[in-house]
């Protein structure tokens, strides 16, 4: 009962933060019918992935890129699948060639830099054709081909997709920030209005101190974790559950049913202790999803004039009390101090042992609800940075530090972080909908309100 109630109230939030800046008139909502594409975080996932389960990222067991196609009218809606663990350059260019096709070119001067990582500037195997009658080696269709400044896009994304969806408006329109890259268009800069919006939902545009806290704990797990991925073949692109589609960094491998040419002893050998793995590497989204590696993104990776952006926020941590009665998971924080914040009862499991005051088990390990850092050489984190939604600070979601922002008040403004607010007991997963009922959804309204001002442009 105490689930549904929260559930029941997480969508009555929902309708009413949509209801008190909806715009009625008919004729806004037709001003464009531009496509739009989604794009998922850290550790996401595409249609095509997962398979046999029914589970989406966007959605959960339901299906927000469907319901998106036929809500008010027929709309384009396309799901991008980029690498889940790969930097914000890499997913940026991913992006860009799977909407408009061609093989993926990481640039000259950006593979030079992180060689020593082993990096492969046009690996084989990502690749997307422009023209289905064109396709000889049978690659997957490009999203949206005609893509130019006379055929725009949305860009909605959900946590580090919104950084990728950033970077990518950056290289569109200013190219590269270091030197020749080589012969890719993207590169080339001067590709003004192909992006009309970019909303972000639950995006770590400060970076997230989850990262610090799980290095802090667990300081070889990316290791460990590159190690798994070798071990079991899911570096590459072909692997129909998941993989993690590390091409450009050679840690590919042949699908289990083919491994004739390249035994598992002989590609473990090839790839154990992976550079790609190394805390020191910061051509990787676990370096730019922190408070350190996000600053140093948002040193060149700017607002553009051009755009319309948008921003929501969302928060699932309560203040802490020792005696008093609140809304957090009591097993996991029985004892709880009133400058800390913890996990609500309702947040999805996997992210309560980090998101309170606490890690959990630990001794007295700081969660994200208390972590802080004072090093002057770094990003300084206190507790502004204490309420969060079990994997990103609320300060973090609104807007880049120091980057024009304002409060959505039914106007948008392009070159400003339209603020479109925040919503309250919903954590990162809540929002792209993994903890609703099949077929009963409560995250539509959401996705209602960011499109009636999307397609009112």
């Amino acid at each position: 009962m105490t689930t549904l109630l929260h559930r029941t109230g997480k969508l009555l939030a929902s309708i009413v933060l949509a209801v008190s800046v909806w715009i009625p008139s008919g004729a806004v909502l037709a001003a464009n019918n531009d496509p739009i594409v989604l794009v998922h975080g850290f550790l996401g996932f595409g249609p095509h992935e997962l398979q046999g389960t029914g589970f989406k990222y966007w959605g959960g067991f339901n299906d927000i890129e469907a319901y998106l196609r036929t809500s008010n009218g027929s709309h384009q809606v396309f799901t991008a699948t980029v690498g889940p663990v790969s930097s914000n350059w890499d997913r940026a260019v991913e992006l860009y060639y799977q909407i408009k096709g061609g093989c993926v070119d990481y640039g000259a001067a950006r593979t030079k830099q992180f060689a020593v990582y082993g990096k492969i500037q046009k690996p084989s195997g990502k690749c997307w054709a422009a023209d289905p009658n064109n396709n000889p080696n049978h690659d997957e269709l490009a999203l949206y081909p005609q893509w130019d400044e006379n055929h725009p896009i949305h860009l909605i994304s959900h946590s580090q997709g919104g950084q990728t969806v950033r970077t990518l408006i950056e290289l569109l329109e200013n190219g590269s920030p270091y030197a020749n890259e080589g012969d890719s268009p993207l590169y080339a800069g001067g590709k003004i209005g192909w992006v009309k919006s970019a909303t972000t939902i639950s995006t770590p545009h400060n970076g997230t101190t989850l990262r610090e806290v799980i290095i802090s704990s667990m300081p070889k797990m990316p290791e460990l974790i590159g190690l798994i991925i070798q071990a079991t073949g899911l570096g590459g692109s072909n692997n129909p559950v998941y993989n993690f589609k590390l091409e450009q960094y050679g840690l590919e491998h042949t699908p289990f049913k083919d491994r004739d040419s390249e035994n598992i002893k002989d590609f473990i050998n090839r790839t154990k202790a992976a550079p790609f793995w190394k805390l020191e590497n910061r051509d990787s989204g676990l370096w730019e999803v922190g408070p350190d590696g996000a600053r140093e993104l948002n040193s060149w990776v700017k607002t553009s004039p051009n755009v319309y952006y948008y921003s929501i926020a969302n928060h699932a941590t309560e203040q802490g009390c020792f005696f008093c009665r609140n809304d957090t998971d009591r097993l996991i924080a029985p004892f709880q101090r009133s400058i800390y914040q913890y996990a609500r009862d309702d947040m999805i499991f996997f992210l309560k042992d980090t998101a309170g005051g606490w890690v959990v088990p630990s001794f007295l390990r700081s969660g994200m609800g208390s972590y802080t850092q004072t090093d002057p050489s770094r990003v300084q984190v206190n507790d502004n940075w204490f309420v969060n939604d079990g994997a990103v600070n609320y300060i973090s979601m609104k807007a880049p530090f120091g980057q024009p922002v304002r409060s959505y008040d039914g106007n948008s403004i392009k070159g400003y972080w339209n603020y479109l607010g925040y919503y309250d007991n919903y954590d990162h997963l809540d929002v792209i909908g993994w903890q609703d009922i099949k077929y009963k959804p409560t995250i539509y309204p959401i996705y209602d309100y960011i499109t009636n001002i999307l397609y009112g442009l």
